[in-house]
Formats: structure tokens, C-alpha cells, sequence
């Protein structure tokens, strides 16, 4: 897991790639979602971002279909190298497994859930938004992906027995019936495909047990990478001044939200120099000057919003982080500006 949810560049460059096909160039997308031509660059993209981008093709193309269309013009190069760990897998079944470990190589932005049945299963997926509500598009084109991804494995068309939207239906249903080829229902209880086993269960023509060694130990040993990039100093910081408040964050948070224990936390953050009670002290030091030099705010909210329990206390970590109470040092503050 990741402290903050991300996108890899390939599912992104997917989404600008679908818009490019309906003659919205990437230059007028990236400015209709507000986010730098130069994020282009970026290896990883926060989730917030990506569903900014998704809400300004929607307004740019107009089409009710997008999300679709983003699904249907999947390729193994949208998944980055998880594609041809998952072409080596014996099974559907088996690929199926792989996507729910690999998951985050692709993105934080949901998670998907096997439900197992006598004859079928149902694949539902669970999105993980960020601030911003997503866009309906999403889901949509990860069930399409399902499809594409399914069909790109098997060397066949994938017929699902039935598929699902919590959501109400965007688009004429003509669109879902190519897309899917099965009954398609809506504002149900979750988003997912339903597929009989004997689908799930069928060797893939590809298969390969000792090429799928090797993807799977270059797959994992970047998933490896990814979370100890998660857990680097400045990734914390910044989870710490978007959450510090009355109620302090804890050590034991970051730890569950990164699925890692305390104590590997704790190791990580030595090798970088610091400790978690260091980084809540530096990022409360940071937010306290800015209130105290650049708000009217009274010092005692201050000290609540800071999650100081006394303001006694308050004044003696102020005292500390600057050598001057925060009375005085707001004035000289004051008198300098």
C-alpha cells in the first residue's frame, strides 16, 4: 500500500491516449484538468490528478462512452511489465490472483475482490478515490479493461455470464452490449464481472512456468521498491501536514497504511536519518510559524489545531522551536514585515 494513492504513467498515458482517438490533443486535456504539460515526466501520478484528467475528457469529448473506449484500447504496455507476468500465468484463474498482487504497480486507486461461486466468480472491483469524488468513467473503464485484458490473455473473446455498476448507466446500452456481449445491469450493489469458472479455470495458450518465474521475481522485486519509496521522508511529511491536527497521527497509521509493521517503519526511517516523533515535531513546527507569523488566529486554537493538549505546552515547544514565546515572536514577526 501507499501512503497516498497513485497512478503509474502507462494507465495515464492510456486515458490521454482514448481522448487523442476522439481529437482532443493531450495539451488541451492537460489544461482543461489544470495539471502542468510537465507531468507528463512523472513516473507516478496522484490519484486526485488522474481523476482531474478523467473529468476533463469527459468535458472535452463529450462522450458518454469514454470510459469505455479508455477500457477497450487497452495493451499490455498499460500495465507496464505486470502484462508479461500475467501472459506467463497457467490460468485465468491464475492472472486473475497476480493482478490483486501486483495491483499497485498499475494503481492505488482500487483494489479488486474474487468472490467464488459453485459455477461462476464474480471479479468486483473497489475504487479508492482520493479529495475528489471519481468519475463514473473510471469504473467503467476498468471493467472494460477487465474485458480487454481477459480477452488479450486468453486469445479469445471473453464471455462473462453478467455485469454489474453500482452506478447509474452513462451512455446508451448498446455501448455496454459491445463492450461486454452479456446482460449489463445498473445501481447495484457493487461494480463487477461475473465469469464462469470453467472460463477462469481453462489453461491459457501461453502459459509458461519458468518465464513466469522470472516476471514474478522482477515484478515483486519492484513492488519491493514502491513501498520502500513510500515510506521515504518527504512521502510522510507530506501525509503528516495534510492529516496533523487535533487528534495526532500515529505511528501505528502510517504503519497499517502502508501494510508494513511498526517496527519496519521505524527501520526505514532510521536509514534516512529520522523517527516518526521527529517528523510530527518538524511538520507542527512548520505549521505553528506560518499560523502564528501569518494568521490572526489566537494562539489557543493554534495549540488545539496543532493537537497540543495544554497550551502550556504549546508555549514550551514554541519556545524551543525558536527560542521566543509565540506572543513575542508574532510581534517581531510583525514589525519586520
Amino acid at each position: 500500500m501507499t501512503l497516498e494513492a497513485t497512478v503509474s504513467i502507462g494507465w495515464v498515458n492510456t486515458v490521454i491516449a482514448a481522448a487523442q482517438r476522439l481529437s482532443v490533443d493531450e495539451t488541451t486535456l492537460l489544461s482543461t484538468a489544470g495539471i502542468p504539460e510537465t507531468s507528463g515526466a512523472r513516473e507516478r501520478w496522484p490519484i486526485d490528478d488522474i481523476t482531474r484528467l478523467w473529468h476533463a475528457a469527459e468535458r472535452c469529448t463529450g462522450d458518454p462512452g469514454f470510459g469505455l473506449k479508455v477500457g477497450a484500447g487497452f495493451t499490455p504496455m498499460s500495465i507496464s511489465g505486470v502484462g508479461f507476468a500475467l501472459q506467463s500465468a497457467a490460468t485465468l484463474r491464475e492472472a486473475v490472483v497476480m493482478v490483486q498482487r501486483f495491483q499497485r504497480l498499475i494503481s492505488d486507486g482500487g483494489r479488486f475482490q474474487v468472490l467464488a461461486g459453485h459455477t461462476a466468480t464474480w471479479l468486483v472491483y473497489h475504487p479508492r478515490q482520493g479529495k475528489l469524488a471519481f468519475s463514473p468513467h473510471q469504473i467503467e473503464a476498468v471493467l472494460a479493461t477487465v474485458m480487454g485484458f481477459a480477452s488479450w490473455v486468453t486469445g479469445t473473446q471473453l464471455q462473462p455470464a453478467r455485469v454489474q455498476f453500482s452506478q447509474p448507466r452513462l451512455g446508451p446500452l448498446a455501448g455496454y452490449q459491445n463492450v461486454f456481449n452479456c446482460p449489463v445491469e445498473f445501481e447495484q450493489a457493487f461494480s463487477g464481472v461475473l465469469v464462469e469458472n470453467t472460463v477462469l479455470d481453462q489453461p491459457l495458450p501461453q502459459a509458461d512456468p519458468q518465464l513466469a518465474q522470472v516476471h514474478e521475481r522482477y515484478t515483486t522485486a519492484r513492488l519491493a521498491a514502491l513501498s520502500i519509496s513510500s515510506t521515504s521522508v518527504p512521502e510522510i511529511r507530506r501525509w503528516l501536514t495534510a492529516r496533523l491536527g487535533p487528534a495526532l497521527p500515529r505511528r501505528a497509521d502510517v504503519a497499517t497504511t502502508l501494510g508494513i509493521s511498526e517496527r519496519t517503519l521505524a527501520r526505514r526511517l532510521a536509514d534516512q536519518g529520522q523517527t516518526f516523533d521527529g517528523l510530527v515535531d518538524d511538520v507542527r513546527r512548520e505549521k505553528a510559524l506560518h499560523a502564528v507569523a501569518e494568521t490572526d488566529t489566537p494562539l489557543p486554537e493554534i495549540a488545539e489545531n496543532l493537537g497540543f493538549a495544554e497550551l502550556s505546552t504549546f508555549y514550551r515547544a514554541f519556545r524551543r522551536w525558536t527560542g521566543l514565546p509565540p506572543v513575542r515572536w508574532r510581534k517581531r514577526r510583525t514589525v519586520l514585515s
